[in-house]
């Protein structure tokens, strides 16, 4: 997993103000820092909502705390994209603070992985500054669970959380604000190369097609704004750009192993032409995690 290395000395901290991108709807942007989320917080009239957390405590508590200088008196959710480092291990601030929301496969993630997670990234070597923000780590149970679907009413807004999973990864989440606002979490970035957290036999909750036809849901829904789970505030334009990237790799991974080429070949051939595709990306390493998923993915169908 040494791979996953982007910004090896970066401070994995929540920083910076919330700025609003929409009407009640404010992010805290991740200024491109690795394992860092966009941070997002929806205003109602009634109610507020949080949505990811960073990694840790001490991320956790800083969330909150813009939150609840954003929200007043008014009552408090809290829901994250998916259970893992960057997007959910701040959860433990918000309890008894915030009512906190998991889908069922969150849930299972969080007692089927998180721990592992926990333990692994604490031996990865990215450094002191980021094996700090893990301290006094509490993995937390929810208050409410709901099945893939839940609607909730903050006060002359609506949030639609929707599970995805398995697509990126077993449990992806979205968040839409009236129908303008889209949070995709990791199901797509801006100017990055899809993270994957394909680690085999570690973490194989990988599914391209139900991925790729998640993607053509969220373009369906035509959202005014789009938050990625890294990366810049958008449009719905990059989330076709990753669709178009995933298919490219799935293409070039079946025509490879139709070929007779290894995964490891089929992977620098992939790597060496996307990162001409898309020459302005970050993050390349992760081409050779997504060929290596599409690969498994391919080989498992046909048998072999």
């Amino acid at each position: 997993m040494t791979e996953l290395k982007r910004h090896e000395y970066a401070a994995p901290r929540v920083a910076g103000e919330p700025v609003e991108v929409s009407d009640g709807v404010f992010v805290i942007p991740d200024r491109r820092v690795s394992l860092v989320p966009n941070v997002g917080i929806v205003v109602g009239d009634h109610a507020a909502l949080v949505i990811d957390t960073g990694v840790g405590p001490r991320n956790g508590h800083y969330v909150l705390e813009q939150a609840t200088r954003l929200a007043g008196k008014r009552q408090l959710y809290l829901a994250i994209t998916q259970m893992d480092p960057g997007h959910g291990f701040g959860v433990q601030a918000f309890k008894g603070a915030a009512t906190i929301i998991f889908s069922a496969a969150q849930r299972d993630r969080l007692h089927r992985h998180a721990p592992a997670y926990a333990e692994a990234f604490s031996k990865l070597g990215l450094g002191e500054v980021v094996e700090r923000e893990f301290d006094g780590l509490e993995l937390t149970e929810p208050d409410i669970v709901h099945d893939g679907h839940l609607r909730l009413d903050l006060g002359g807004v609506e949030a639609v959380l929707d599970d995805w999973g398995p697509a990126h990864t077993t449990d992806d989440q979205t968040v839409l604000i009236d129908d303008r606002v889209l949070f995709g979490g990791d199901l797509f970035e801006t100017r990055m190369f899809a993270i994957l957290p394909y680690v085999p036999p570690f973490d194989v909750d990988f599914d391209g097609d139900r991925w790729s036809d998640a993607l053509d849901s969220l373009i369906a829904l035509d959202p005014k704004v789009v938050v990625p789970g890294h990366g810049e505030v958008t449009g719905v334009e990059q989330i076709r750009e990753v669709r178009s990237y995933l298919a490219y790799v799935r293409q070039e991974t079946e025509r490879l192993i139709a070929g007779g080429v290894s995964v490891d070949q089929a992977a620098a051939a992939i790597e060496e032409q996307a990162l001409a595709k898309w020459s302005t990306w970050e993050g390349p390493q992760m081409i050779r995690f997504l060929t290596k998923a599409f690969y498994d993915q391919s080989r498992s169908r046909h048998g072999s």
